[in-house]
C-alpha cells in the first residue's frame, strides 16, 4: 500500500470515528480553517473552498462528458448548475472517496417533471475511479464523468477534510 493510500485510509478512519468532532479539531489555531462554502466555476474547471470571501484552496476539476449547460435529466452527462448542499460521504464508493451533492433540488424536480423526464441523481464530488479504464493522465486533463465533479485523489482528501457536513455548494457555468 502506498504512503498516500495509507494516509487516506487513516484520514477516512479518523473521519468516520470522529465525525463532526474532526471538523472542530481541525479548526483550531495553527490548523487549516474549514470551508464555509464551495464554489465551482465550470468554465474555469475550478473548485474553490471558501471561507467568507477568502479562497482557502483551489482545485482543477473534470466535469460531465457534456459540460455545457445545466443538468436537465438523467443520462445527459451534464454537471448541474445552481445552489446545492454537500451531504452524505462515502469512503467506499467506486471512486476514491465521494461526497454527494443534493441534486436534484426542488426546482430541478419541477423542471424535469414538467418535461416528462427523470432528473437523474447521484451527483458527487469524487476522486479517480478505483479501477482505472484509461491512463491516469486522461482523468486529469479531460471531462470524463457522467455529471459529477472529479478531482485528483490527493485533492479529494483535502476537500473531504476541509468541508464540514451540509456545507453549501454553488455551481456556476
Amino acid at each position: 500500500m502506498s504512503f498516500l493510500s495509507k494516509l487516506a485510509a487513516s484520514l477516512i478512519l479518523v473521519t468516520l470515528v470522529a465525525g463532526s468532532a474532526l471538523a472542530a479539531a481541525i479548526a483550531v489555531p495553527g490548523h487549516p480553517v474549514l470551508a464555509d462554502r464551495v464554489l465551482v466555476r465550470k468554465s474555469e474547471r475550478r473548485l474553490y473552498l471558501m471561507s467568507g470571501s477568502e479562497v482557502l484552496r483551489s482545485y482543477r476539476v473534470a466535469l460531465g462528458l457534456n459540460p455545457t449547460g445545466h443538468k436537465e435529466r438523467e443520462g445527459d452527462f451534464r454537471t448541474p448548475e445552481g445552489h446545492y448542499v454537500l451531504g452524505r460521504r462515502n469512503p467506499r464508493s467506486d471512486f476514491f472517496l465521494s461526497i454527494q451533492i443534493d441534486y436534484p433540488n426542488r426546482a430541478d424536480l419541477v423542471y424535469a417533471r414538467r418535461n416528462g423526464w427523470k432528473p437523474g441523481g447521484a451527483i458527487m464530488i469524487h476522486g479517480l475511479p478505483n479501477r482505472l479504464r484509461r491512463e491516469p493522465d486522461y482523468y486529469l486533463t479531460q471531462d470524463w464523468t457522467d455529471g459529477c465533479i472529479a478531482v485528483s485523489n490527493g485533492d479529494m482528501v483535502e476537500i473531504w477534510l476541509l468541508t464540514p457536513e451540509n456545507v453549501p455548494i454553488e455551481i456556476l457555468p
